[in-house]
């Protein structure tokens, strides 16, 4: 039985195991982009909102 089947399995585990290599590659290089770009929009709206003058106690209005 082992002499029947090891040709076959060793002719499909290089290509599982460069399978697998892509999958986990491509998945982590989707998921650095995707926290990277809320990294980016949360950077951004930090920086983008209008920064209000803060009063001093002597300033008055009228």
């Amino acid at each position: 039985m082992w002499n029947t089947a090891f040709p076959y399995i060793a002719a499909l585990l290089p290509t599982v195991a460069v399978g697998t290599l892509f999958y986990f590659l491509i998945k982590n290089i989707l998921e650095g982009d995707r926290r990277e770009r809320l990294a980016q929009s949360k950077w951004e709206s930090e920086h983008d909102r209008p920064e209000t003058p803060e009063k001093s106690p002597t300033d008055t209005d009228g």
